[in-house]
């Protein structure tokens, strides 16, 4: 099957005009829209599965956002198309000292704000120390962490300015760690970790980042025609004309559109309105064989967890959530429910992450299967589950987001945990803001969730179920695994063999022995994307797409 019809000239010019004429409307926010160039002018358009949650580097904690973010930010670093870090607002790699715990970067000096101030050190140190801020309620600030002081600014024990970040000059910045950290790097290219223009974000007030039109940015696009998060339906980013990289970036315009169902991003695809689309189930099986179909490998696991601190719900029984693991049959979710070439889970961390520093063995290798399917092991562990809680069955509500693949995949958790258990649930699908904000209050029994590796390291996925950790959303709680995870962030930094042990035991407890979350699959996205759209870059790690160096092919 080949795509039907490809976006014309006609489409790309009237883009065009429409872009000067939304320029009015962004004047505040980047001159670029009053320099655009007339020459080979190329707009592109996406599907976006899910509305934006954030647009404050500081706050966001999903997927969508992070992917906004990295067009319109930038950090020290970038991800290059090989998930390696490049220099972006630093001029080049940072000098590191011998032990590992000094960072110094020296930033170029021709990165400007969109409202065309500079670029400087201190707006690196002054992002930091918001996220770091409790105040600020940043959900991301834990990654700070290896940072000197950043465990104490977080906790409130210390001043935010004790932060291990300092401007040595305009374009000097040192920072200092508390232990050697093998990822640290990959972290610079993070949007947590991205600059923000300190007089901006004070002027805004707590407008700030609540639309287009209230935020300045140092990426290679502005962000326009964004009206709110957690509502807003279509934006745009337009080239950013002040970039120090400009001449570089080939497209001048980016439509993003929200497209939940499948069938309305295909139709969308073959009437030549999107570029890009997101498909899944029998539709990503049917198109597996065009010419415009592609995967991309994602560096995220889909998982469920349950309220382990639920009033009504008894999560808190070690065999009951084994039943409930046991049941689901991950090969029949990724084959009849995705089809779109996702692969099962047998433990949290994904393939392709991480690899033994000694042996090169991939981490999923080295590490034992922790999620299977066994219909007889899942009644057997609910049936002791009954004798311990004194019920014939329960009941729960299976929480989702409202787009198409996760809809599904629900409804067959909804039909496996009745078929094999006798349990009956309800399931309720809402906006991913809406999961969000639900799980942070623990208002939920069960939710399909799922988590993106935030850089190359098992650490990305084994650190969040520390207890209190805020992304910890089910209240998994086990000293043990506590001090494992403590062990290879702090004793083991400069040992990378016990380091690697440290998360292969603690991988083992997670599951194995607490069967604290359920595995399902690691995400393979199925895109329909134009053939034209050239140097579009995914990322297994971190932000997980990059607009810099996309152009239309003639």
């Amino acid at each position: 099957m080949k795509k039907k019809k490809m976006i014309s000239s006609v489409i790309i010019l009237s883009s065009v005009l429409l872009l000067g004429a939304c320029g009015s409307k962004d004047k505040e926010t980047s001159s670029s829209s009053k320099k655009e160039s007339s020459v080979a002018e190329q707009v592109v358009s996406f599907g976006i599965p899910q509305e934006v949650a954030s647009l404050d580097p500081a706050t966001a904690t999903d997927k969508v956002s992070f992917g906004l973010l990295n067009q319109i930010y930038e950090g020290f670093y970038r991800m290059d198309k090989d998930n390696q870090p490049i220099p972006a607002g630093a001029k080049e790699l940072a000098e590191k000292s011998d032990d590992g715990l000094t960072y110094t970067l020296t930033l170029r000096d021709d990165a400007t704000w969109s409202n065309g101030d500079p670029v400087i050190a201190a707006d690196y140190v002054y992002a930091w120390q918001r996220v770091a801020d409790p105040a600020t309620g940043s959900e991301y600030a834990y990654l700070l962490e290896p940072v000197k002081n950043a465990a104490d600014v977080i906790k409130g024990d210390k001043k935010a300015n004790e932060l291990g970040i300092e401007a040595v000059s305009d374009t000097e910045v040192k920072i200092t760690l508390e232990v050697a950290t093998p990822y640290f790097e990959s972290l610079l290219a993070f949007p947590t970790f991205f600059p923000l223009n300190q007089k901006s974000v004070e002027e805004f007030g707590k407008e700030f980042a609540s639309s287009s039109e209230t935020s300045v940015y140092n990426g290679a696009f502005v962000l326009s025609e964004f009206d709110g998060v957690g509502s807003d339906l279509q934006w745009s980013y337009l080239k950013n004309e002040d970039y120090w990289d400009a001449k570089n970036v080939k497209i001048s315009k980016v439509n993003a559109q929200v497209v939940k169902e499948a069938s309305t991003a295909l139709n969308l695809f073959e009437d030549g309105q999107l570029d890009d689309v997101i498909i899944t189930g029998e539709l990503a099986q049917q198109y597996r064989a065009d010419d415009n179909y592609v995967t991309e490998s994602d560096g995220r696991t889909i998982y469920v967890d349950v309220n382990k601190e639920s009033d009504t719900q008894p999560f808190d029984n070690v065999n009951l959530r084994k039943a409930l693991s046991y049941a689901l049959d991950g090969e029949a979710i990724v084959n009849n429910v995705l089809g779109d070439g996702s692969t099962v889970s047998t433990g949290i961390v994904p393939r392709e992450l991480a690899t033994n520093p000694v042996t090169k063995k991939d981490f999923v290798e080295d590490s034992g299967v922790y999620k299977q399917f066994d219909e007889e092991k899942a009644k057997d562990y609910f049936e002791k589950a009954k004798k311990e809680l004194n019920v014939e069955t329960v009941t729960f509500d299976i929480m989702t987001d409202d787009n198409d693949s996760t809809k599904k995949i629900a409804e067959y958790m909804q039909g496996a945990y009745k078929d094999v258990l006798g349990i009956k649930t309800t399931v309720t699908p809402v906006t991913k803001p809406i999961r969000l904000d639900r799980t942070s209050a623990g208002d939920y029994d069960m939710v399909l969730t799922g988590w993106g590796a935030d850089y190359n390291d098992p650490g990305s996925f084994l650190d969040l179920f520390v207890t209190g950790n805020p992304y910890n959303r089910g209240r998994y709680a086990n000293p043990a695994y506590d001090e494992l995870i403590k062990e290879a962030s702090i004793k083991n930094g400069n040992d990378l063999e016990a380091r690697w042990q440290n998360y292969l035991d603690a991988e083992k407890l997670l599951l194995e022995t607490d069967a604290g979350i359920i595995p399902v699959y690691q995400v393979v996205e199925g895109h329909l994307r134009n053939p034209k759209m050239k140097g579009y870059v995914s990322h297994t790690a971190g932000a997980s797409y990059d607009y810099k160096d996309m152009y239309l092919e003639d």
